[in-house]
This record gives structure tokens, sequence and C-alpha cells, in this order.
């Protein structure tokens, strides 16, 4: 993966997320919105054959930070997910 900061401002972070698609996107637009700074989160990909998802969010706080912070919350249920997979029998 390869981010490439389009717009970054106080309360605006907009990137593209170079080879990544919707199920990443997905989920980590998902996870931002459990954050209650995060006023708008979402991405759009204008052609899924020739660009790269394009990553918008706003926040009443720093959004690197909330965006920081999902990514961590992503990687912990991941690990659980992991864990719980390998108990099964």
């Amino acid at each position: 993966m390869e981010l490439k900061v389009l717009e970054h401002s106080k309360n605006k972070l907009k990137i593209e997320m170079k080879g990544e698609d919707h199920t990443f996107c997905n989920a980590l637009k998902e996870e931002l919105w459990n954050d209650k700074d995060v006023k708008a989160a979402g991405y759009f990909i204008e052609n899924p054959i020739m660009t790269q998802p394009v990553f918008i969010i706003e926040s009443s706080g720093e959004p690197k930070k909330a965006m920081t912070e999902a990514i961590e919350r992503l990687q912990k249920q991941n690990k659980e997910l992991k864990s719980l997979f390998g108990k099964l029998k």
C-alpha cells in the first residue's frame, strides 16, 4: 500500500490509497464512524480499473489522529479474530 496526501488541514484529511480496494476501505470507514469526533468518513473510487481509492475524513479533532486510532482498533480486532480462529478444532 502507498499513501499519497492530497489534502491535510486542521480538520480534514484526504488521501489516496494505492493498492487498496473496497474491502479495506469499508472496514476503515466503518471503524472511523465509531469515533465521536469524526464528522465525516468515506471514500470513492472513480474508476475501479484505472484509479485508486481516495479516502476523506473530517473531524472536530485532528483527522490524522482519528485515522491512526481507527487503524489500531482494526489491528486489535484482527489479532483477536486470528486468536479465536486458531482455537477452532
